[in-house]
């Protein structure tokens, strides 16, 4: 794997993205598997899921300094956690790409997505009239960047049942390449703000955002 960024928003928190180049035996030698894990491997399909899993797990490796097992399971939603130390995570993928962003500061949520134009045909899909209304003229990058805002707030959160077009909303904003965008969680009945980092990389686009603990 290369490492290809490394960020630290803050002394609690910090990301790192990184290249697959390895097969699955390659990145399986970087790591001790439990029985449940073993498993779960011989479950996914072959390629990139497998590729996927491994590399988050690595890179969480990385990220934490460590040689010894990490456990990672994930609760009933289906959100991954560090029993064993003081962190929460979030894991994202997508193609070539695998993320980790762990944070001592509160819950956390990281999406990185490929930029491709089909992103046009499933707007309506989680953005409301009034969302598509302040869309501007990089209309599938600042589309992206509104798609990775939600989904690293609903990782953030935890709870399956949040719809990004009916429980978020994201105010409006001018897209640049890198900005933040302020999105308004409305969950039982109370509406939280979140402010999210977005940015261009490479192709990709990523989104990223800290809650209080």
């Amino acid at each position: 794997m290369a490492l290809v960024y490394l960020r630290e928003l803050n002394a609690q928190t910090k990301f790192a993205i990184w290249k697959i180049d390895e097969t699955a035996e390659q990145l399986l030698a970087n790591l001790q598997l439990n029985a449940a894990e073993v498993d779960k491997l011989e479950r996914l399909r072959k390629g990139k899921r497998t590729l996927h899993w491994l590399a988050t797990r690595v890179l969480l490796r990385y990220l934490l300094r460590t040689d010894r097992y990490i456990a990672c399971p994930s609760d009933e939603n289906g959100k991954p956690f560090l029993p064993d130390f003081s962190f929460e995570i979030s894991l994202t993928h997508s193609y070539d790409y695998a993320g980790v962003l762990i944070s001592s500061q509160g819950p956390c949520g990281i999406d990185l997505e490929i930029i491709k134009d089909k992103i046009l045909r499933i707007k309506e899909k989680f953005l409301s009239k009034q969302e598509l209304s302040f869309i501007g003229e990089s209309a599938v990058e600042q589309l992206y960047a509104c798609w990775c805002a939600k989904e690293a707030v609903y990782k953030l959160q935890g709870n399956k049942g949040v719809s990004f077009l009916n429980d978020m909303r994201i105010l409006p904003f001018v897209y640049k390449p890198q900005g933040v965008i302020t999105l308004e969680l409305t969950k039982d009945g109370v509406v939280t703000s979140f402010q999210v980092y977005y940015e261009k990389f490479q192709d990709y686009m990523l989104g990223y955002v800290v809650g209080n603990p």
